[in-house]
């Protein structure tokens, strides 16, 4: 508990901000709702709510003294399976097709809101995660290793997206996403819009980081 409320401090900023960015997301999807008594963009809220769930761990994970590799392995696991929810809200722009001229402006702004507080969870947790795993592995295999997570969360967002998986589908549906995942692998020019989307929505990931990285970051980490 000490450890937490000590973490909570230190990091007080982040995460006032962090509350500020996302009740004006909400403040937005409410104004939007009142004027066009619909409840179409609710579920930007709940894509919301899994984009912080990366973030909350990490958190958590950063506020222990020590941690042993099997629970760290466990961990990451779950994070890494959770972490491609947070930049999959920048798709969402994809709904705007549906938005009605008089209000486009609006419906762009709060989407936009949106993703960009997802984005922002998903680089916090990358960056929290680095510093986790750092006494474990030497720096620039650490980085190589970040640049193949951002690539990774890529492709979950292409499974997201267009074959609409969800991250607890692991589970549930485990035998239709492998046999998904391996098909994409196995066959890729038959797949070439899925490579297409990992390479490039991968590549603006892999860029935003860097410049996120240059401005948020510590020289250290």
């Amino acid at each position: 508990m000490d450890n937490i409320k000590h973490l909570f401090i230190n990091r007080f900023k982040t995460f006032a901000l962090l509350s500020i960015s996302m009740a004006f997301c909400i403040v937005l999807l409410m104004l939007r709702m009142k004027l066009t008594h619909s409840f179409f963009y609710l579920f930007l809220v709940w894509n919301l709510f899994l984009a912080a769930v990366p973030f909350a761990i990490t958190t958590y994970l950063v506020s222990l003294p020590k941690l042993n590799k099997f629970a760290l392995l466990v961990w990451f696991c779950v994070w890494l399976l959770f972490l491609p929810n947070a930049p999959y809200i920048v798709t969402d722009l994809i709904h705007l097709q549906l938005s009605s001229a008089p209000i486009i402006w609006l419906d762009i702004l709060m989407v936009s809101a949106f993703a960009a507080n997802g984005l922002l969870l998903f680089y916090l947790s990358i960056l929290d995660m680095k510093v986790i795993l750092k006494p474990f592995f030497k720096y620039k295999l650490l980085n190589y290793g970040v640049i193949f997570i951002l690539f990774l969360s890529s492709f979950g967002v292409y499974l997201g997206r267009f074959l609409r998986y969800n991250s607890w589908e692991i589970l549930s549906h485990s035998k239709y996403l492998i046999t998904d995942i391996l098909n994409i692998v196995i066959q890729p020019y038959a797949n070439k819009f899925a490579w297409l989307f990992v390479l490039l929505f991968g590549s603006f990931l892999t860029v935003s980081y860097w410049i996120f990285k240059q401005i948020y970051s510590k020289p250290s980490t």
